[in-house]
């Protein structure tokens, strides 16, 4: 009866399509899960290790930042992209603790398939988990300490922890100075009374190869990736007044359609005339506004240019839309989309406007803002693999120090945040009672793995330290973490190693949100005549039912 109900289904859903049911389904996307998190988790913490990936045509990145690594992989299972997503959305939402979550997120599908083979149901382990990832936003909530913007060595400290063990730890006094005077620069008051909101997007991230990251610096104003127009322009302007204009120095061509009959040179020469007439009315009016710089998001033509030259105008063309909004937030000129209406008042200032050569390429420095609401960080590094390195690691750092601006609370770091969780959590689950009191302790358990996994790549002993920190937090000491550095338990907030609490609180939540939603899957189809479109991944829902799957 069993084996007609099984071909039944069959013939229902095609021969041609691959299915995996019940524990098997399970087993396989725990598997997956638990492979991603296994290829990162070495990268974590400031002992973390890099990863060298090397794509189809030979070119390579070396990173140590986890979601770098799951992006640049090509990863079939569709049990494992969903892991990927925790990184992703981590990345989205907080910059920093993408390895934590994926991490986080493996060792939760760990502990749950312990669970499973001890036939606890897997809606059981999913109302478990819930309940215990609640609790634990709670129990941060509370253990978190509450900061201002103006605390700037504590903003610094989040600044270098975001560094640890990424290659500009070496010059993290420095960039987190940066960082911190950058985020400062463009935090604008937020809804609620007293509450700052930043957007990242003001502070814009150039780089360009030559020198050293020690060369990096904060620039008060915006650096633009183009050169002036004409070789007859000054390269420096001091007291710059910069108009921003989105229009054309260009005959542009009619709408419609039309024909121009010219039949003697005379009518040639009047409208050749003509169009050097208007060329000159749009350069005159940039000039009658008392600009000397002008930074146009269009073309400019090259008579436009020439009288551009004569007049002593410093003017740069095809301007990128979001560095035109910056330019205005850092100098506080209006945008103008017609020359008829460009007048003194829209006009922005700089104390100086200079094109400089740099990495073999000319580019537009805006220096000495008078109180920009955007600017610019210019990363230097010896080779193009160190700056673009440098760039993730300062772009997660700039991320980081937002997050504490805005939310105003933070965590000590070195895995103290999980082993408080943990302690508490284990008390929490005896008032529950039931089988969730079990699935409660396994999420408990997996949040060990983050102060295990620092020991570990620090080449410390984990059980140790565990014990150590754990006595120390039964004390009332729960600002106590692994200082991986020393190899020794430490006061985490005295020693600077500072987290934002939105990187905790999100990584719990979207580790554990993907890990229920992956134990709750057991069944897997996927069409395999798809080829990898709507019905499924290629290669079969990366090679299962075989055995590790495709990462």
């Amino acid at each position: 009866m069993a084996k007609t109900k099984v071909q039944s289904q069959q013939n229902v859903i095609g021969e041609d399509v691959e299915r995996i049911l019940g524990r098997d389904a399970q087993r396989m996307n725990i598997l997956a899960g638990r492979a991603v998190a296994e290829i990162v988790r070495s990268t974590l913490g400031p002992k973390g290790m890099d990863k060298m990936l090397v794509d189809s045509l030979g070119d390579i990145v070396v990173t140590g930042d986890g979601v770098t690594i799951l992006k640049e992989m090509e990863i079939g299972h569709p049990a494992a992209k969903m892991v990927v997503e925790v990184a992703k959305v981590q990345e989205d939402e907080v910059g920093d603790g993408t390895t934590t979550s994926v991490v986080l997120c493996g060792a939760m599908l760990a502990k749950a398939e312990e669970l499973l083979t001890q036939n606890i149901h897997p809606t059981v382990i999913v109302n478990g988990y819930r309940l215990a990832a609640d609790k634990s936003l709670e129990i941060l909530t509370k253990m978190a300490i509450d900061i201002k913007a103006t605390d700037e060595e504590v903003l610094k400290n989040i600044a270098k922890t975001s560094m640890k063990g990424r290659i500009t730890e070496a010059e993290s006094e420095k960039l987190a100075a940066i960082v911190v005077s950058a985020v400062r620069r463009v935090a604008e008051a937020g809804e609620a009374k007293g509450s700052l909101k930043v957007d990242i997007e003001d502070i814009k991230v150039e780089k360009k190869t030559g020198g050293s990251l020690e060369s990096t610096e904060l620039i008060e104003g915006i650096v633009v990736d183009k050169e002036r127009v004409h070789a007859g322009m000054p390269k420096r302007i001091d007291g710059a007044k910069i108009a921003l204009v989105n229009a054309a120095f260009e005959i542009e061509k009619t709408e419609t359609e039309a024909e121009i009959r010219i039949t003697s040179p005379e009518q040639l020469q009047a409208f050749m005339n003509q169009e050097e007439k208007m060329l000159k009315n749009m350069v005159e009016s940039v000039v009658k506004s008392g600009a000397n710089v002008l930074l146009c998001q269009k073309g400019i033509d090259d008579l436009a240019q020439h009288y551009l030259s004569k007049t002593g105008v410093f003017a740069v063309r095809r301007v990128k839309e979001s560095d035109m909004n910056k330019l205005a937030r850092a100098t506080g000129a209006r945008v103008a989309t017609s020359l008829a209406d460009l007048s003194e008042k829209d006009l922005g200032y700089a104390k100086l406007v200079e094109e400089v050569k740099m990495g073999g390429e000319s580019m537009t420095f805006v220096r000495g803002c008078k109180d920009p609401k955007a600017v610019t960080i210019l990363i230097r590094g010896g080779t193009q693999h160190i700056i673009d390195e440098a760039d993730r690691s300062l772009s997660d750092t700039i991320k980081v120090v937002a997050a504490a601006v805005e939310s105003g609370k933070v965590l000590p770091g070195g895995g103290c945040p999980e082993i408080e969780v943990a302690i508490q959590l284990r008390k929490y689950a005896a008032s529950v009672g039931g089988r969730e009191q079990l699935a409660i302790e396994a999420f408990a358990g997996a949040m060990e793995v983050i102060p295990r996994s620092l020991a570990e790549n620090g080449g410390l002993d984990p059980i140790d330290l565990l014990v150590k920190v754990k006595a120390a937090h039964e004390k009332g000491n729960k600002h106590d973490g692994i200082n991986v550095l020393d190899g020794k338990t430490d006061n985490m907030y005295k020693s600077g190693v500072i987290e934002p609490l939105r990187v905790k609180t999100q990584a719990i939540k979207s580790a554990s949100e993907a890990a229920m939603m992956i134990m709750k899957i057991d069944d897997v189809i996927a069409a395999s005549n798809l080829g990898g479109g709507a019905g499924g991944p290629p290669g079969g829902m990366g090679g299962m039912p075989g055995g590790m799957p495709d990462t």
